[in-house]
Parts: C-alpha cells; sequence; structure tokens
C-alpha cells in the first residue's frame, strides 16, 4: 500500500462524501488524528478496517490498496462492446460497457470471451410480423441451458434470462441489425450478428 497515495484518495473521497474527519472516524470506530494521520501519509489503515472504510467512502478495497481510482475511457456509447461476468455458484448476471472490477458470491469475476457460433450452433432468428421471434434446439437441463440470451445494437442492450426445462425461445421488439449474444452453462458465451433484410 503507497500511503502518500491512499491518503490522498482518502481525503479526496472523503470530501466528495461532505464527511469530517471526525464523521469518517466515527464510522470506521477510531479517532479523527488516525484519519488525520493517514490522510497526510504518515501512516496506512489497518488491514482490519479497509471493508468498513471502503463502505463508508464508497469505494473498494481494491482501490483504496492502488491509491488511485482507475477511469475507464469511454466507449463512445457502442453497447455491443458490452461485457457479460456469470457467477458460477449463484448464476448472476453482471454486464458492464468497459473494464470492471466485479464480484460475486466471494470471487473476482473475469469477462466473458463471446466466441463466434458456427452456422450449427446459432440460434434461428425470424421476423414475425413487427417482432423478432429467436429460438433455438439447445438442450435446455439442469445441466446443461442457455442461461441467457442478449441482443445489443450500438445504443441498447437488452438481457433475456432463461431458465433450465423451458424450450429456448424469445419474442423482442423487430431490429434489423445487432449482435445476438447468448450464454451455454457448459460452453460459454458465443455471438452472432443479425441482419434482417428490409
Amino acid at each position: 500500500m503507497d500511503n502518500a497515495g491512499t491518503g490522498a484518495l482518502i481525503r479526496q473521497l472523503r470530501t466528495e462524501a461532505g464527511l469530517t474527519q471526525k464523521q469518517l472516524a466515527d464510522m470506521v470506530c477510531v479517532s479523527d488524528k488516525a484519519v488525520s494521520k493517514w490522510e497526510c501519509g504518515n501512516g496506512c489503515p489497518d488491514i482490519s478496517l479497509l471493508s468498513e472504510l471502503a463502505d463508508a467512502l464508497s469505494t473498494d478495497v481494491q482501490t483504496l490498496l492502488a491509491g488511485r481510482i482507475d477511469k475507464n475511457e469511454s466507449e463512445i456509447g457502442n453497447m455491443k462492446k458490452t461485457k457479460f461476468y456469470v457467477c458460477r455458484q449463484c448464476g448472476n448476471i453482471i454486464t458492464s460497457t468497459s473494464e470492471a472490477a466485479v464480484t460475486c458470491c466471494g470471487s473476482r469475476l473475469a469477462p466473458l470471451e463471446a466466441k463466434k457460433a458456427e452456422e450449427a450452433d446459432m440460434l434461428r432468428v425470424e421476423d414475425i410480423g413487427g417482432e423478432l421471434y429467436i429460438t433455438s434446439d439447445h438442450e435446455m437441463t439442469k445441466e446443461h441451458y442457455i442461461s441467457f440470451a442478449a441482443y445489443l445494437s450500438d445504443s441498447s442492450a437488452a438481457v433475456y434470462k432463461q431458465y433450465p426445462e423451458w424450450d429456448m425461445q424469445i419474442r423482442m421488439p423487430l431490429v434489423r441489425t445487432g449482435r445476438l449474444v447468448w450464454y451455454c452453462t457448459r460452453h460459454g458465451l458465443f455471438y452472432q450478428d443479425i441482419r434482417i433484410k428490409r
């Protein structure tokens, strides 16, 4: 831990939150002199305080340890670059439009790498009078199923949760172009591009 960097970050986050040193100290059960010491870079918080301190400052422990906030470059609103994270323990689906530090059930999650679907694995996409109807013959058992599908365009994203023992069927508003992404619990994340002719 960089004492000076972490101290400067604590001061920055505390003032952005509108807290005095005393208020922050009370929140984490230390003296205001301890907070002053941290902010001056003359010491660092005890490891047992980091989680509480991160919560009080609306940040995370890794950011406090790094002593800086890493801001993501703008993705220029392109939702096709959405990253998907899936927790293997609880099935939680988390998305971000750029790199993020994501944890669930006590584990840090890595973004899934989408593979381009082979012709035989593609989802079927039909225009049925103003809607897209998306289906698949993919196995849908408790051990092996499509957990979710998502439609991504430059400016929007829609996620459709699927469940084991359901038939894979999605109805969504008609779109002419975009990217269809889906997650198989056994084989991972896949994508195919949609181009519906007029």
